[in-house]
């Protein structure tokens, strides 16, 4: 759903302007950027967390990665890579978890009309352990 406005996006932002729900999609707000992956379970397998191609303007922001936590246990954290892909060529890998920071936060520039995708994997499954993938930033339009 796009936003109105003129974004495009995963969960769209009605005209209130409130939150929706995840979005594996970039959402835009005037010059500001996000994407939410939402919680998601460990698993040792690749999961998508993000996916979204950038338009006419590049992104100057972070991608944070959240450790799987079990939300009953706080302690139990599960070590989990999140690789980051341009147009399909790995980028970067953040890591988190057991013995490191439960969150890791990268700084990130997005090229404009770019292929994005960030892949989660976690060293174990834990069906009651979540994480999550968040970018936030700002954009910056590209002349024609």
């Amino acid at each position: 759903m796009a936003l109105l406005g003129g974004g495009v996006g995963g969960a769209g932002n009605p005209v209130g302007g409130s939150f929706t729900g995840p979005a594996e999609a970039l959402e835009i707000v005037g010059s500001h950027a996000y994407a939410y992956s939402g919680l998601i379970a460990a698993q040792n397998t690749d999961q998508t967390a993000l996916s979204f191609t950038t338009g006419n303007y590049y992104l100057v922001g972070y991608l944070q990665l959240n450790a799987p936590v079990d939300d009953d246990d706080p302690s139990s954290v599960i070590l989990t890579t999140c690789k980051v892909s341009f147009n399909g060529s790995g980028i970067f890998l953040l890591v988190n978890g057991t013995g490191g920071p439960e969150n890791a936060r990268q700084k990130i520039i997005i090229p404009s009309y770019t292929e994005v995708t960030a892949i989660l994997d976690s060293e174990s499954n834990g069906p009651d352990n979540f994480g999550s993938v968040v970018i936030t930033g700002r954009i910056y339009r590209v002349k024609d």
